[in-house]
């Protein structure tokens, strides 16, 4: 533990002098070794060691939890990892197809909230792989199968090529002993004599080209067993006719230096014929750049040498034809129109970063890119999971409804409620990477027209959305008529707008007909509350060329408003004395009519209020233009929901005007006959649009039966 911090240090030793010595024994020591071993070899921080020490050691953990510096709270988080991490694996024990393990390491990345999770637990894996021989055979097998899966793939992505090899070999000599043995056999030598022949070759190589004055750097080497069975499958040919056992690669500057190698190459060993490969010339599918040739060299043991520019080694290791997709896709049987998820831009993006940081470390660049990591790579996916542990891969702000409808369109269709972790939602919920969703449905399929209204967020998923909208295609015209028709009228009474003639707006939604409008808005394609913006524009515009009041008229002289007052302007005049009326209470965003009054100024009121009619039609020369201004601050307006009486309706209420942002003043409930209820909302809102958020959301709560403005 020398690498890791001394104030941290000294925290685990006083923790540790707290326990009985045999409670901060591990239960295998020599695996915990080996894992900071690997860690110490992979260049892993003092916080990654505490973290996967402690993780390793409860007790020690659970003392040393109140006592850790503030400045490692980073420890936390790892430790916070690991487990996220064992519920990960827990999941592929329940689920061990092989289907059902792409999710699985994308779950694992969408969770780790520190990249450095993930080399800690490839080397707690590989000690475990290198004492499995000790674990009975069900537990050993099921060992093997999870590093199969998991962790030797993601090894590979992350290009951690010092455990990957292993990870994959160790898992392969149990799951399939005997072929193993097999192959060993076949080789000429054991791994340390090939790895010391990987070292001649590259001094050798090296020495030539300096002789000719180019400079590069040299990289080898040699094939382990479980990707020589992987190439003799995927080639149909015995392991004789494999050139690459042993590989080295060159990286130079240019292009020219490539052939200038190439020459060096050929003249220093034979080359084996029909064995050269220009992909400079004639690059891969994927865009992959390189020369590959294949030489009897020293021993007269044949070797693969590839040739390519450092720009060409890093579009191989971190563009399109990054090695780690090629290989999965390749020996998985399916070419480059027939790629599988895994190709999902943002989890390429955010491995390509993984690999940059990894690559980084040390050498002053990690702290500038991991700055960037949060910020640059926010996932655009979320993968949660079936009761039955299956992931499901779906948009960010994915609602349950949308998982239903991802399952299966009479899932989506039949869905009534949802579980997310054994805990009953409304179906708007917002989903988080690692819920486990359950779906409680009807006998039969009764999609809700509420669900294709954007504002109520019961979908995010465009896929679905087009499920639900299919189905209310299919009805017949009169239904979607009389449907549409109810929709739009809940909403313009809210506006106060339901006497309002829709022919003017028309126009604006390229319909002949108010029928067609109403088809529209019932199929979910125009939203109500489109239509009522509308109306209210087409007043506004009707209002604006009002005439000016009689010059008879003499307004009041008055002091200009104070600062945060109802930032209204008469005929485009600042100071005049502008009060909101009572009676309707019209909110920022709704067209308004001014009033001028005797001696209180103008008073602005919303054009449907009965006083204003009223007023209006007695002295039609007060009614001055008016228009809102910059607002600052709430206003007051009053909600109505007349709903069934249940239990949690005042919470799931509340719920919905708090995701809103808006405030409560008073809530008053009045008990009604056969089990309703009334409830008068008080609320203070930033302006119109807001209000008819909350509104149409608390609509759409199960139970109740109109939600208005009073």
């Amino acid at each position: 533990m020398r690498h890791v911090a001394p104030a941290l240090r000294e925290v685990l030793r006083a923790a540790a002098a707290t326990l009985d010595p045999a409670r901060c024994t591990p239960a295998a020591p020599a695996q915990l070794a080996d894992t900071l071993s690997l860690l110490s070899l992979l260049d892993a921080d003092g916080d990654s060691l505490a973290a996967a020490l402690l993780f390793d050691l409860p007790d020690l953990a659970a003392a040393a939890a109140a006592t850790l510096p503030a400045a490692h709270s980073a420890v936390a988080v790892l430790l916070e990892g690991q487990r996220a991490a064992n519920q990960v694996w827990s999941l592929h024990a329940e689920r061990p197809a092989a289907g059902n393990t792409e999710g699985l390491r994308r779950l694992l990345l969408a969770i780790v909230r520190d990249l450095r999770v993930v080399p800690i637990l490839l080397a707690r894996q590989l000690a475990r792989m290198r004492h499995a021989g000790a674990l009975p055979e069900e537990e050993r097998m099921a060992l093997a199968r999870l590093t199969r899966d998991i962790h030797a793939p993601l090894a590979n992505r992350l290009g951690i090529w010092q455990l990957k090899w292993e990870l994959e070999d160790l898992a392969f000599r149990h799951l399939e002993p005997e072929t193993y043995r097999r192959i060993a056999s076949l080789l000429d030598d054991k791994r340390a004599g090939r790895e010391r022949y990987i070292a001649q070759v590259t001094r050798e190589l090296g020495e030539a080209l300096r002789a000719q004055g180019i400079e590069a750097e040299i990289a080898g080497r040699p094939k382990h067993i479980y990707s020589i069975w992987k190439k003799m499958r995927k080639k149909d040919v015995p392991i004789g006719e494999l050139y690459d056992l042993r590989a080295v690669r060159v990286l130079v500057d240019d292009i020219p230096a490539c052939y200038a190698v190439l020459g060096v190459v050929h003249a220093l060993w034979v080359p084996v014929p029909g064995e050269f490969d220009d992909y400079i010339a004639r690059p891969k599918h994927n865009d992959y750049r390189s020369l590959h040739t294949a030489v009897i060299g020293p021993e007269g043991k044949t070797l693969e040498v590839q040739i390519r520019t450092r720009e060409m080694h890093e579009q191989a290791e971190l563009g399109v034809a990054a090695h780690w997709r090629y290989k999965e896709d390749s020996y998985a049987g399916r070419g480059p129109s027939q790629r599988s998820s895994s190709g999902n831009a943002a989890l390429e993006r955010k491995i390509e970063w993984m690999r940059r940081l990894l690559e980084a470390h040390g050498e002053g660049e990690g702290e500038a890119l991991a700055g960037g990591f949060d910020t640059e790579l926010v996932e655009d996916r979320i993968y949660v999971l079936t009761p039955a542990g299956e992931v499901v891969d779906l948009p960010r702000g994915s609602t349950p409804l949308d998982f239903a409808y991802h399952v299966h369109t009479m899932v989506g269709h039949r869905c009534r409620g949802a579980k997310v972790d054994g805990r009953i939602v409304p179906l708007d919920h917002k989903l988080r990477s690692g819920d486990r969703v359950e779906i409680l449905t009807a006998k039969e399929p009764e999609p809700r027209r509420d669900w294709l209204v954007a504002a109520n967020g019961f979908l995010a998923s465009p896929r679905a959305r087009e499920k639900v909208r299919t189905w209310f295609h299919k009805l017949d015209r009169e239904r979607n008529l009389q449907a549409g028709r109810e929709m739009l009228d809940r909403e313009l009474r809210r506006m106060g707008l339901l006497q309002a003639d829709l022919e003017p707006v028309l126009p604006k939604f390229n319909v002949a007909s108010v029928d067609e409008l109403l088809v529209l808005v019932a199929l979910g394609d125009v939203g109500p509350h489109q239509v009522g913006r509308a109306l209210q524009e087409h007043e506004r515009a009707r209002s604006a060329p009002a005439q000016a009041p009689e010059p008879a008229t003499v307004l009041p002289r008055r002091r200009a408003p104070k600062a945060g007052g109802p930032g209204v302007s008469v005929l485009g005049v600042d100071n005049l004395v502008v009060q909101l009326a009572r009676c309707c209470h019209p909110l920022p965003g709704e067209a308004i009519s001014g009033y001028l009054t005797r001696g209180r100024g103008v008073s602005v009121h919303r054009p449907d209020c009965a006083a204003f009619l009223r007023l209006s039609a007695a002295q039609p020369q007060r009614v001055l233009p008016v228009s809102w201004g910059r607002q600052d601050g709430l206003h007051e307006a009053t909600a109505v929901v007349d709903a069934v009486d249940r239990r949690h309706l005042l919470k799931d209420v509340s719920n919905v005007i708090a995701q809103e942002d808006a405030h409560v003043a008073s809530i008053r409930s009045d008990a009604g006959r056969h089990g309703r209820v009334r409830l008068r909302l008080q609320l203070r809102v930033d302006g119109y649009d807001q209000l008819s958020r909350v509104l149409a959301r608390l609509d759409a709560l199960p139970g109740v039966e109109h939600a208005r403005r009073e």
